[in-house]
């Protein structure tokens, strides 16, 4: 296989290996803060041109790269190729609210909360938790009502986000959507559901093992590797030109034909993107649809969005399932809904009850090994499982994405963000004790 890649085609790889893991290229030294690197203050793509100096442009520019990621998470679709999640024609069901001024001090009082963070010696407050994860949208409901609401950087009220790997518990939610229904048999072997795959690693799994990531495949996602696995399934999922000379696999699934065996299917949660990819190709195969056309009938359409989504394709217009969706806050905030009630909103039941307690259940804690910030955790059909007190359980994306879940305060809590560091583990110690900290506050109003 040629190694050869052109500087485009290299930038365009990156940004899909940055959507797709739970790791990624760290900031040099120490960042511009969350106030400093405001798209709106660096002056990003300003003006009519802007100046040489402020644009980001593919491929001529870097352009997931902090700070420049706080400008490019909102505008994706300018630098690659999507196919859209259509919310339908009708008009959207809007969110309940409370009057403005219960509004307003719900969200001084919010703001005001205290926790420590995990490891620390000084309290912080929720309001300073949000510059410091450098958020760009946060949403919380309480008893199906919007009680908080902010919006930062790049992010506008009318705005879409990047949601990373948040992506993977949509294809996840409707994997498990399609088991319930009958239509996909999770005992079936992959190589019963998707002939072609082949020799590949993947052909022996079970279709429950690829939702739940417990496969025994080779994918190595060590960015300091040049030769790693992530450098070359990005390298085949780049939409643009390939470079002359190159002769590896062309697309997502040519990828997944190849995939060599690493250990044994069932043995250990194992976070390799190329899971997600596979359960989008058999969802696609036993449905006849895209995952997009799935996700826009199954949930756009009936949950009453207000926003199209959309999601990037590799260079045959497979949509990534593993990271490529953006969408606006007040959608992902139904979502949310839509799992704590079970399948149901707006008085509508969209996928029976048993796909969310199926979900909410987990998977074996047994085998989620790695994750020093969720001890206890586990994971199953793409969708992280904290078997915390309150049950809750979340979908994650890296630099800081989240619908967290929490069925015993009966909260949903969306917030979308543009954190340097793209592992969760460094903005989890000041997160996950702050979520606690508004579940409390609403369990006691």
């Amino acid at each position: 296989m040629s190694f050869s890649i052109s500087k485009a085609t290299a930038l365009a790889a990156g940004f899909v290996a940055v959507l797709a893991l739970p790791g990624g290229a760290m900031a040099q030294g120490k960042p511009l803060s969350a106030a400093e690197s405001d798209p709106t203050v660096l002056g990003w793509m300003e003006g009519f041109p802007p100046p040489a100096d402020k644009l980001i442009t593919q491929p001529d520019s870097n352009y997931f790269s902090f700070p420049k990621l706080r400008w490019s998470v909102c505008h994706l679709r300018e630098f690659l190729p999507t196919e859209e999640i259509s919310r339908g024609l009708g008009a959207p069901v809007a969110l309940d609210y409370p009057t403005p001024a219960e509004f307003a001090q719900m969200a001084r009082e919010i703001d005001a909360l205290t926790f420590m963070p995990i490891g620390g010696t000084e309290p912080m407050t929720w309001e300073d938790s949000l510059y410091a994860n450098y958020t760009d949208g946060m949403l919380i409901l309480h008893k199906g009502q919007v009680v908080y609401e902010r919006y930062f950087g790049c992010l506008e009220e009318d705005g879409k986000h990047a949601i990373m790997s948040m992506t993977k518990s949509i294809t996840g939610l409707l994997g498990e959507i399609l088991v319930a229904d009958g239509v996909l048999d999770d005992s079936l072997l992959v190589r019963d559901v998707i002939p072609e795959i082949g020799e590949s690693a993947f052909a022996s799994a079970t279709v429950r093992q690829v939702m739940d990531m417990t496969t025994g495949v080779q994918y190595s996602e060590n960015y300091s590797d040049p030769n790693a696995d992530i450098w070359v399934y990005s390298r085949a999922a780049s939409p643009l030109p390939k470079p002359e000379g190159y002769d590896g696999p062309d697309g997502y699934w040519e990828y997944l034909q190849q995939v060599k065996p690493e250990g044994n299917h069932g043995d250990a949660f194992h976070y390799k993107t190329i899971n997600s990819d596979m359960l989008g190709w058999m969802i696609s195969r036993v449905t006849g649809k895209a995952v997009t056309e799935l996700a826009s009938e199954r949930l756009w359409r009936p949950m009453g969005a207000e926003q199209d989504a959309y999601q990037t394709v590799d260079g045959k217009g497979v949509p990534f399932a593993g990271g490529g969706v953006t969408a606006g806050l007040r959608d992902l905030g139904r979502l949310g809904m839509l799992m704590l009630n079970g399948g149901e909103i707006n008085g509508e039941r969209l996928f029976p009850q048993a796909v969310v307690e199926k979900i909410a259940a987990g998977g074996d804690p047994s085998k989620f090994h790695g994750f020093a910030t969720i001890p206890n955790g586990s994971y199953t059909s793409q969708w992280w499982v904290f078997h915390n007190d309150n049950g809750a359980y979340a979908a994650r994306g890296v630099h800081g994405q989240t619908i967290y879940v929490d069925p015993t305060a009966e909260m949903v809590l969306v917030r979308l963000a543009s954190f340097p560091r793209a592992q969760n583990g460094f903005i989890d110690p000041t997160s996950l004790p702050a979520y606690q900290a508004v579940a409390d506050y609403l369990m006691s109003k």
